[in-house]
């Protein structure tokens, strides 16, 4: 249902009020039970995964472009429609992508329905910049990951710039709080999970000679950009793992580290056990 607006104030449109504004948005956004996917090709995966859209902002311009998305909706579904500079006034930035739209929360599986049928994961430590987080759940799923685990204090995977660096793909691997922390780890463990830090230590193995046994069950711990994964996360681990690095380098960014690490541990025919 196509709805012109004209008026920055119209309550309607609450849910998109100073979209820049992370602090506000970490707040209000799971309190009302909603997120936003931002461009055509992430609302179509949130809706491709059965998501609930609540409704859709857009430019006027982008009607005939994003005609197949917006035929795709059930015509409940409000679309207000507007001109660019309304639409920045509202949102607090230039949305030269098109569409924007709020979507409900979906609730989150429990860890045991999350790792039941998982062989690899990743549990991100207290990772809060989003962009790193997006970039993992893309990584996760275009290596194959099979679960994300997220820690208590990491930023929401569900926040706008999350959701768009992953292009949408946090909607496509599963992915729960793991709480307590790092209480919880015991549960993979008696699961037959091998628990492998990424971290820099003495006692650190290479990853190119770990990958050569990979244990049937594997998940993967991430820390924060900066201080790494935290000494109570370490101590709970089977094995510490690092990428071998040249160049006076001594790690790399979390997002990249993940990736490398995700490629190296990928499921290889006829590998033996660790």
């Amino acid at each position: 249902m196509i709805i012109p607006i004209s008026d920055p104030s119209d309550p309607r449109l609450d849910p998109y009020l100073r979209l820049k504004d992370v602090r506000l948005r970490r707040q209000v956004e799971p309190e009302q039970g909603l997120f936003m996917a931002e461009s055509a090709e992430v609302i179509k995966r949130a809706l491709d995964a059965g998501i609930e859209p609540i409704s859709m902002l857009m430019s006027s311009k982008w009607l005939t472009n994003l005609s197949g998305l917006i035929g795709g909706l059930d015509q409940a579904v409000p679309i207000y429609v507007g001109e660019e500079a309304l639409l920045q006034q509202i949102t607090g930035f230039h949305m030269h992508r098109g569409a924007i739209a709020a979507m409900r929360r979906p609730n989150l599986p429990s860890l045991d329905a999350v790792m039941a049928d998982a062989k690899r994961l990743v549990i991100i430590e207290d990772l809060v910049d989003h962009t790193n987080l997006g970039a993992i759940f893309r990584a996760a799923a275009g290596l194959s990951v099979d679960a994300v685990l997220v820690t208590p204090h990491s930023a929401d995977p569900l926040y706008r710039r999350s959701v768009r660096v992953s292009m949408g793909t946090v909607f496509q691997v599963p992915w729960t709080r793991i709480d307590p922390w790092p209480g919880a780890l015991e549960l993979l463990r008696q699961a037959g999970f091998t628990i492998g830090a990424m971290a820099l230590t003495d006692q650190a193995v290479n990853l190119d000679d770990f990958a050569k046994n990979l244990p049937d069950r594997l998940a993967l711990m991430v820390g924060a950009e900066g201080d790494g994964l935290t000494a109570h996360a370490l101590s709970e681990a089977d094995v510490v793992i690092q990428i071998a690095m040249s160049g006076g380098v001594d790690s790399l960014n979390v997002a990249a580290a993940a990736a490398v690490a995700f490629w190296a541990t990928r499921p290889k025919p006829g590998a033996q056990a660790y």
